[in-house]
């Protein structure tokens, strides 16, 4: 597949005529509106890995967000400010963009935090919402926990670039480009971007309490371009999902609701040699259960070979994070608790763990040492308090 080819496959899943509008939070109703936002998520998380899939770390810190937004129209919206994660300890921090852009790195570097400008314009054209400048996500865009790690909202860099979101009754859909690297002329690293889709066609009127649909999601990342002055060539990578989900709303005292899904996962190496494989696949089972409102109880097992997750947790993958090495096949139980607790609206504190109980398969090591199947207990535990307080000022 060709630049331009690429460019018409992505265009026209953007033009579907349906999907999700995750915009809600602009005033519907009014005009000329102007206010203050402050948007911060604090985080202490602790990752204690074993094995040879990826190396233990610990995330202590926070990124804080002041945004100045006005609202001219009931449907349109702009937002302005600046985004900045600080790690406790650290009083540097590398310029380059955050996160997984090969082996980058960072000449230059920022005192004190890693701060970006951030502006976000969107405006909703009936069932439509359109984003340019910094996108909703990547939590927000709801692909599944296989293709997507949700610790990506602790380390990566705020998604850059447009979106699409639809909402109907039967049928939602996200779609955006991440732009993550622009190159100029004999620049000496590589254009990168990804495009995501993600779709969800409801089988069940949503005023159920129980109701089926099916999950799409596709995640596309690009490197290279016409400007590349690097020997590394044109890389285009590819996962993929699809399945079936349920949500049963329970609405009762203790417990709340039920959801599981069934998927089968997908990877396709369209162009490049990152990847020691083409293509390989999987399949995933997974369920849920919210108690007293603000506990939720989650389990779920994944099976790949010769798969790779572009953006998931390491455990997801036949390709080791720690030093390259490949598996013949990974075996990942999921289970864990999270509480989450919401005051007011604006402040939510939450607490969650998580355990990844993997067996990987055979491995084969970059010099060709071959060692046998291993298991290996991996956990991690964080706590975090997210604030987003409003101040109106006209």
């Amino acid at each position: 597949m060709n630049r331009f080819a690429f460019f018409i496959y992505m265009c026209v899943l953007f033009l579907l005529p349906a999907g999700r509008m995750l915009a809600a939070d602009a005033d519907s109703t009014g005009t000329d509106k102007l206010w203050v936002q402050i948007e911060s998520l604090s985080f202490f998380k602790d990752n204690e890995f074993e094995g040879e899939q990826a190396k233990g770390y610990s995330l202590p810190g926070l990124w804080v967000r002041p945004l100045l937004a006005y609202q001219p129209l009931p449907a349109v919206r702009l937002e302005a400010g600046f985004h900045a994660l600080i790690y406790d300890g650290a009083n540097k921090y590398p310029c380059y963009a955050y996160h997984d852009i090969g082996t980058w790195k960072g000449h230059q570097y920022q005192r004190g935090a890693h701060v970006l400008p951030f502006f976000r314009a969107t405006a909703r054209l009936k069932d439509c919402t359109f984003v340019l400048g910094d996108l909703y996500g990547p939590l927000q865009h709801g692909v599944v926990e296989p293709l997507l790690n949700p610790e990506l909202e602790l380390t990566q860099d705020p998604e850059m670039g447009f979106q699409l979101l639809v909402q109907r009754q039967r049928y939602h859909l996200d779609a955006w480009i991440n732009w993550q690297s622009y190159i100029f002329e004999e620049d000496t690293h590589q254009e990168a971007f990804t495009v995501g889709v993600s779709q969800r066609i409801h089988l069940t009127p949503p005023h159920r309490a129980l109701r089926f649909y099916v999950p799409i999601d596709v995640l596309v990342q690009h490197r290279g371009g016409e400007q590349d002055a690097t020997d590394m060539g044109v890389q285009t990578l590819c996962n993929a999902a699809v399945g079936l989900g349920m949500e049963w709303h329970a609405d009762r005292r203790v417990l709340n609701s039920l959801s599981a899904d069934v998927l089968a996962l997908g990877a396709w190496q369209q162009s490049g040699h990152l990847w020691p494989f083409d293509t390989g696949g999987g399949v995933s089972c997974s369920a849920s259960a919210v108690l007293w409102s603000d506990f939720r109880l989650f389990g779920g097992l994944t099976y790949v070979r010769d798969f790779v997750s572009l953006y998931g947790i390491p455990f997801y993958s036949t390709l080791s994070q720690k030093h390259g090495a490949r598996f013949s096949s990974m075996l990942t139980p999921h289970v864990g608790a999270e509480w989450c607790h919401t005051f007011a609206r604006d402040y939510t504190l939450g607490a969650k763990i998580d355990a990844y109980p993997a067996v990987a398969g055979a491995m084969t090591k970059a010099d060709g040492t071959r060692l046998p199947s291993a298991f290996s207990n991996n956990f991690s535990f964080g706590i975090y308090l997210r604030c987003s307080p409003r101040f109106r000022i006209k």
